[in-house]
């Protein structure tokens, strides 16, 4: 389904092809599940060229981030693997007072899912939830962001080459086509995106009590303790925020620097801009550029305050916002109130690390936090003393793609998770059942109740 859809109807037309055809119980079957993925994985691949040509063209990307979007053969290859283990019957035990018997968790597929796209990494952000939806046996209608209009195109041509569309859909479409959508009942909704429009996704699946799946953001912290070393610290935050120019839910937002490595880190960092971007950062064939000019006009009104350390450069025919580091900032700045999902890195101050945690700990709970030391100690405080979807301790980005992690938010940075076998047990249905014989069937439970509490009391745990 490659067409643009805007219509009640027709939308309805799609999700009750692929209501029908769930209920034959073809996706079902492992061998099913498994061609699918493979065909996926064997698609991308056919279709690398033209994933990388459209991310260049939707988000000024070169060629290395462009195969971000087809690295999602990664996390296929993972779930192929896999896949027929936890579709198993996972046996659970059984307490003496329900023996005989035995017990087990049985997935199986939800029904037909909704999975919403973003525009950061528009390709690899809606396959990876297909992946998961597939692989639990289910039926899905993808309506990736039309704020990336190139990788939709290709998204689209991808799923229509390789699905029939009463188990695969494609709805390409702005706002009115993702309402049109929300308004009908799907057994599961996984969004990408923002706080905002996760909560009219939240709302919409509400009127049909359909369990939902929000992979937002918010202002991920990045502490650097003075037990650090400082060239590797700062060639991992650089690319980590810098990545996509700054437009990954998990970049580290903002940085959280004890007083005394304050300049020396700024000096670690500056060298490595310049080491990776050049003198003119416009002109580097490896940095990105910021999708659109409604975002860029928002990232640009956030250099009002502070000073700039570096970068601030910027030119709005080209979307671009060079590497800029800036200081003089306080918590209650505008820059701090919102992710800022661009190449904008403030840097903060601390004295002790309690005072950095109670500032973190006083703001909405993000989708990752970082932490630089060499400290076990420091490292065990900030594990135990704060929140957050993941912590990455010295290192950014990178737990995004340990597929045995579930990756999600917590609070409003988002609302359940998924990767590997999280995003098979998101789109599944744990079914609990207990099976019991006939041959043995004590009295206990049966009326008359006479004579028949105090043992009744030792199974519940009285004496």
């Amino acid at each position: 389904m490659t067409t643009t859809l805007t219509a009640a109807s027709s939308i309805a037309d799609v999700l009750q092809r692929q209501r029908t055809f769930f209920a034959t119980g073809a996706t079902r079957g492992a061998d099913f599940r498994l061609a699918h993925l493979k065909k996926l994985r064997d698609g991308i691949v056919r279709y690398q060229d033209k994933i990388v040509a459209a991310a260049t063209a939707d988000l000024g990307r070169p060629a290395f981030e462009g195969y971000f979007e087809v690295g999602a053969i990664s996390e296929l290859d993972y779930v192929i693997k896999h896949l027929r283990a936890w579709m198993r019957p996972r046996k659970v035990s059984l307490p003496l007072n329900q023996k005989p018997g035995s017990a087990w968790i049985q997935p199986e597929p939800l029904g037909v899912a909704l999975i919403i796209g973003p525009w950061n990494y528009p390709f690899q952000l809606m396959i990876s939830p297909l992946a998961g939806a597939i692989a639990a046996g289910n039926c899905a209608i993808l309506k990736p962001s039309e704020l990336a209009p190139a990788t939709s195109q290709v998204l689209a041509k991808l799923v229509a080459e390789i699905f029939d569309p009463a188990h695969v859909a494609l709805i390409e479409g702005g706002v009115e086509t993702a309402q049109a959508l929300l308004a009908e009942r799907f057994d599961h909704v996984f969004f990408t995106g923002g706080e905002r429009v996760g909560k009219v996704v939240m709302q919409a699946a509400a009127q049909h009590l359909t369990p939902v799946t929000l992979e937002l953001g918010g202002k991920s912290p990045c502490i650097v303790t003075p037990d650090i070393d400082l060239a590797v610290t700062a060639r991992r935050i650089v690319w980590g925020k810098f990545l996509n120019a700054g437009q990954t839910c998990i970049a580290p937002d903002y940085l959280l620097v004890h007083e005394s490595i304050k300049p020396a880190l700024v000096e670690a960092l500056q060298q490595r801009i310049q080491a990776c971007y050049g003198d003119n950062p416009a002109h580097s064939p490896d940095f990105s550029r910021v999708v659109n000019e409604r975002q860029f006009d928002r990232l640009v009104s956030l250099l009002d305050r502070g000073n700039i350390l570096i970068g601030g450069d910027h030119s709005r025919p080209d979307r671009f916002i060079a590497p800029t580091l800036i200081d003089g900032i306080t918590w209650d700045d505008p820059i701090m109130q919102e992710e800022i999902f661009g190449p904008i890195l403030p840097i903060l101050t601390y004295r002790t690390l309690e005072e950095a945690l109670t500032a973190i700990n006083q703001r909405p709970k993000p989708l990752a936090l970082y932490l630089f030391s060499k400290d076990k100690a420091t490292q065990d405080q900030v594990l135990h003393h704060t929140t957050a979807g993941s912590l990455c301790i010295n290192d950014v980005i990178l737990q995004v793609a340990v597929w045995d992690l579930p990756f999600g938010g917590v609070g409003s940075s988002g609302l359940g998770s998924y990767h590997g076998p999280h995003s098979f047990n998101t789109f599944s249905h744990l079914k609990s059942v207990l099976k019991k014989p006939f041959w043995m069937d004590l009295d206990w439970r049966y009326p008359p109740y006479e004579g028949k509490v105090q043992l009744f009391k030792r199974f519940i745990g009285l004496s």
